[in-house]
């Protein structure tokens, strides 16, 4: 079966899980072309058997690109097996057993892009992303600070680099990748 992974990322961790999802689906014998979706337009969608597109999420809002995608090939995703999944910061929110947080999240990151376009994934994946305050502007940086660095240290979660947080689970991503495997063939 032929894959495409289609994601737009703004601190890298949505390339970084959609690169493990790539390698999960190559061990299931998948051929798999992962492209990033703010470098390189896809044309056509004909020949995958499996779309899977991916967004980082901030403040409810989807990289751009990766909504572009959802938009230009809605009709043709009718007929493909599709998987949508986000990195977002609702790893912090669960540690805090905020449900209706992450609830709220998934909704806005996930269930309402199935309902505006009209799609019908076989799965949907809502893992952690990266926050990374280098990369933050000034205020969003301060802003940011103020509502997550002390919930990231009171979790536990550590630094991949001076004041980057990875709050991804490899073992959910992968595990997800491989029921997407059997849901592709299914």
């Amino acid at each position: 079966m032929k894959a495409l992974i289609c994601y737009g990322t703004r601190y890298g961790a949505t390339k970084g899980t959609s690169e493990e999802i790539a390698k999960i689906l190559l061990e299931e014998n998948f051929d798999v072309k992962v492209v990033n979706a703010q470098e390189e337009k896809i044309k056509d969608v004909a020949e995958y058997d499996l779309v899977v597109v991916g967004s980082g999420v901030a403040c409810g809002r989807w990289i751009n690109e990766s909504e572009d995608f959802l938009k230009k090939f809605r009709k043709d995703l009718e007929n493909k097996k599709l998987a949508l999944f986000v990195s977002s910061v609702g790893p912090i929110y669960a540690k805090e057993g905020n449900i209706e947080e992450v609830a709220k999240m998934r909704k806005i990151g996930l269930d309402d892009r199935v309902m505006k376009y009209g799609l019908k994934p076989v799965s949907l994946g809502f893992f952690g992303g990266i926050i990374d305050f280098n990369r933050m502007g000034f205020l969003t940086r301060k802003g940011m600070e103020v509502a997550f660095k002390p919930l990231l240290q009171k979790h536990g979660f550590k630094e991949s680099a001076p004041d980057a947080y990875d709050l991804r689970d490899w073992d959910e991503i992968r595990n997800w990748a491989k029921e997407l495997a059997k849901k592709a063939r299914g």
